[in-house]
């Protein structure tokens, strides 16, 4: 009878409730997006009597607990909470430790780190992925190195290099593989492909040549992959000469391109315009039996396209047939595009008509080019052809291509075949907007023929367009050329009669009649809108304002003004502009100096001269004419040349702040440049001498105020202080 093992002593089963009893080795860590650490102290003074209540299923809440207010974290944060809900237990609790002392290193964080058994470089990386403070995780990197019996391995250095790269400190980030060299782990090529993606990424093409040639101090080589991603990067950057440069040491190293290489380098070359250069890369890569396929020359085709380097498109067009590569859809449709776009429509048809003879489908888009280009140059037969031919096709023409043959009409006097064509859009339900009826408008209004504007306009109601508004942008576009601004006053007089007209319409007509100097109009037609009862609007205003100084009318202007306040709207720059001048012109210096600065307030970039008018104020506390000499040679460095604002800004500060004499070197100067005439200058004196007693008497008046003199003057008779 064989001998009987002893018996199998049963496992008891164990099962743990609530979270183990905290140690000094073993601190309790809970779950949550932070963690909540529960510790004893290295030497306990007292018994722990902690109590755990026992597991109770019912009550887990097995998502994590939100932070309060109290407990939010200080920046910087991790990049991602469910980054940090992934983290392993103890990589919480050391993200944990950094958060509560607020991400400052010290001896608070290495005693709490201390607490842990060991660390590992799987740790470490965790780490170092979830920390956002490079001060902190360069810290922490470092402190684990020292450890006993711990070596960083390739993950925590790549995880120190992503950390660094993420917090902009790219430069400390190439320096990774010197640190790992130091440390007794030479670098790989991965290390350093890491550095080129982020580079390559960030588009900074010289850091990736920088980490290139450290490569080759290391003695790494770099597969074909890497050299084409630093090639790339080159490239895309605009460091052609670089990436040619490492194109030849690819081909040293005694390695074989890839199609993938030819292209990267034809590309580039295609971009800058060396067709020489990349005549011979073509020649390199049929030798090599990679010959380019018909996606490859469509690619050349669009940069070539992009640069508008035409000849050279039609080079490479001529190298595809060479190759025997029959061009697609797509390479038709992008080398017909450029051509029309670069005004060459007629090598575009061409093409277009060798699609045709091949049977291709041509896309409704391609139609449309052509239509534009031959629009544009003023060729409308062929326009309309291809109208007639698409629509023969089976194609419906959007109404783009509808817009451009309307315009083209138009141009070439056919307006009533353009009227036609807008019918047409009609009862296709294209939705005609106001590009459509615009070109048929202006042609009405060119020739005169005022009946057939006004049925254009009763149809255009009935179709849902919004007139008034349509209006407004019609003589918009129609003042634009100066010669047309009486055909425009002419047109809205025949509007009136029949209802049509707007503020908008006055408004533009007011501009543009002070544009040309027919001031006198401009202000007829502002009263005309006071007489009409029409709402005035603050650009109303504002015209009004510029006309009304011109007119030498400041009262006037400044009412204008003083009704724009109290719409509370903002007076046009141009408003401020004239207006300012104008108070300048009659002497009212402090008034326009107060309308600078109202300026200044309210818009979001005033003009040049309102704000060298303030540090001209500021300059003149010191009373020197040197200082504020310099302001103004600033200023006309800037292009900006002194006028009336700054004059009177010189004028103010001085009189205020320095004196007479000061401000007199200023406008000396001033005159020897012949920066201000003879006659100004004496002017600008008199008005000097007049701030300056208006200025002076102010200060008397508000002396005598302040120590109650006023009772005395008056009892003798004197009416000085009778106006203030």
């Amino acid at each position: 009878m064989p001998p009987q093992s002893p018996p199998v002593k049963p496992i008891k089963p164990y099962f743990f409730y609530g979270h183990r009893k905290p140690s000094q080795n073993r601190p309790t860590v809970r779950g949550g997006l932070f963690t909540n650490r529960q510790s004893l102290p290295a030497k306990p003074t007292k018994p722990d009597n902690t109590k755990f209540e026992p597991f109770d299923l019912q009550k887990w809440d097995p998502q994590p607990h939100p932070l309060s207010q109290s407990q939010s974290p200080s920046k910087p944060l991790p990049p991602t909470l469910h980054s940090q809900e992934r983290l392993s237990p103890i990589a919480r609790f050391i993200v944990d430790a950094f958060r509560k002392n607020r991400h400052q290193w010290g001896p608070p964080v290495v005693s709490e780190l201390r607490k842990l058994r060991r660390v590992t470089p799987k740790l470490v990386a965790e780490v170092l992925k979830a920390e956002n403070s490079p001060t902190i995780a360069s810290k922490f990197f470092h402190w684990a190195g020292k450890q006993k019996g711990y070596k960083h391995d390739f993950a925590a250095y790549n995880a120190f290099a992503y950390c660094l790269n993420r917090n902009s400190l790219f430069r400390a980030a190439d320096q990774v593989p010197e640190l790992m060299d130091s440390q007794g782990k030479p670098p790989t090529e991965k290390q350093f492909e890491i550095l080129i993606r982020m580079h390559s990424d960030s588009n900074r093409g010289h850091r990736v040549y920088y980490i290139y040639q450290k490569m080759k101090k290391f003695d790494v080589k770099p597969r074909l992959f890497l050299y084409n991603r630093v090639i790339d990067a080159l490239v895309k950057t605009g460091h052609l000469d670089l990436a040619l440069s490492v194109y030849e040491d690819l081909r040293t190293d005694g390695l074989v391109e890839e199609s993938v290489t030819y292209m990267i380098l034809i590309k580039g070359l295609c971009k800058a315009g060396r067709i020489e250069e990349m005549s011979q890369i073509l020649e390199r890569m049929r030798g090599n039996l990679c010959k380019p396929d018909v996606f490859a020359y469509t690619a050349m085709i669009r940069v070539l396209v992009s640069e508008g380097n035409l000849d050279a498109c039609l080079r490479v067009w001529e190298e595809m047939k060479r190759d025997y590569i029959e061009p697609d859809v797509m390479a038709y449709a992008t080398l017909v595009t450029g051509l029309c776009k670069n005004r060459m429509v007629e090598k575009g048809y061409e093409f277009f008509k060798e699609m045709k003879e091949k049977g291709f489908l041509i896309d409704r888009a391609i139609y449309g080019v052509l239509v534009d280009a031959f629009v544009a140059d003023g060729k409308v037969g062929p326009a309309c052809d291809l109208l007639k031919d698409m629509v023969d096709s089976g194609y419906r023409a959007d109404l783009g291509i509808y817009n451009s043959i309307i315009e083209g009409l138009c141009n070439v006097k056919q307006v009533d075949k353009a009227q036609k064509l807008f019918q047409v859009t009609v009862q296709e339900d294209l939705e005609p907007d106001f590009v459509t009826v615009n070109p048929i408008l202006v042609s009405y209004a060119v020739m005169g023929r005022m009946n057939d504007f006004l049925k254009l306009l009763v149809q255009m109601e009935k179709v849902g367009f919004s007139v008034l508004d349509d209006l407004s942008k019609f003589f918009s576009i129609l003042v634009k050329k100066k010669n047309r601004v009486t055909m425009a006053l002419e047109v809205f007089e025949n509007l009136k009669g029949n209802g049509y007209s707007s503020t908008p319409i006055y408004n533009t007509l007011m501009e543009a009649l002070h544009e040309t100097g027919e001031i006198k109009k401009a202000l007829s037609l502002f009263h005309e809108m006071k007489d009409l009862n029409l709402e005035l609007d603050s650009s109303t205003y504002s015209i009004a304002i510029t006309c009304l100084v011109d007119e030498e009318d400041i009262q006037e202007a400044c009412v204008c003004h003083n009704k724009i306040i109290e719409m509370s709207c903002i007076p046009s720059i141009s408003a401020y502009c004239f207006l300012a001048k104008g108070l300048c012109q009659i002497g009212e210096i402090d008034e326009a100096i107060m309308l600078v600065r109202d300026c200044l307030a309210n818009v979001a970039s005033g003009p040049m001269e309102f704000k060298y008018t303030l540090t001209l104020l500021h300059v003149c506390r010191s009373g020197d004419a040197e200082k504020v000499i310099e302001v103004l040679n600033e200023m006309m460095q800037e292009g900006c040349p002194p006028n009336e604002i700054i004059y009177s800004a010189v004028i103010s500060g001085m009189c205020k702040h320095g004196t007479l004499e000061e401000a007199r070197k200023v406008f000396a100067n001033l005159r020897e440049r012949k920066l201000l005439t003879e006659a100004n200058s004496i002017v600008y004196d008199e008005i000097l001498i007049e701030h300056m007693k208006k200025k002076t008497a102010d200060l008397v008046l508000s002396g005598l105020k302040f120590f109650h003199l006023e009772s005395k003057l008056k009892a003798k008779g004197s009416t000085l202080l009778s106006g203030s």
